[in-house]
């Protein structure tokens, strides 16, 4: 049965991965939101990813099995999503209405904490790791394929 945790911890790396590239490309597309529904710029956000926890039943299951010695792979989960708190962008534009009046950012216009360079890295890693995932799917679905056609 230990095999078919190949397939899960795969798929939840996956998983992790889809839910990341949204939180990146909501990112991207709030790179120039100056005002959200609480009055301040867009925050970037990121996920937290952590090792999937295991069932109540699975560790049974696990304490049961033959190897008792090996690891019991779990795989990923994104288990929320925070907000950057870096300090937004300022950029001087003192014709615009959003442009701070008073201050140390007197003339300057608070802009989103999003680097359009950071979230094309992180969405191509994204994208590599989804496709590294992939791969582990293919190639244990090959070697499922292979044992079936050695016990024919």
């Amino acid at each position: 049965m230990k095999f078919f945790n190949t397939f899960d911890v795969a798929s939840s790396g996956m998983t992790a991965q889809r839910k990341m590239m949204d939180i990146t490309s909501a990112n991207i597309a709030n790179v120039n939101t100056t005002e959200t529904v609480d009055g301040t710029p867009y925050r970037r956000m990121v996920a937290v990813v952590d090792q999937k926890q295991i069932g109540d039943w699975q560790e049974e299951f696990a304490a049961c099995s033959f190897d008792e010695s090996a690891p019991t792979a779990t795989g990923v989960e994104v288990t929320g999503v925070e907000a950057d708190n870096s300090d937004f962008r300022w950029v001087y534009d003192p014709s615009n209405p959003k442009a701070q009046k008073e201050g140390e950012h007197k003339g300057y216009v608070a802009m989103p904490n999003v680097n359009i360079i950071s979230e094309m890295t992180n969405m191509i890693q994204a994208s590599r790791a989804f496709e590294a995932n992939a791969t582990v799917v293919e190639s244990a679905k090959s070697i499922a394929m292979k044992a079936l056609e050695i016990g024919k």
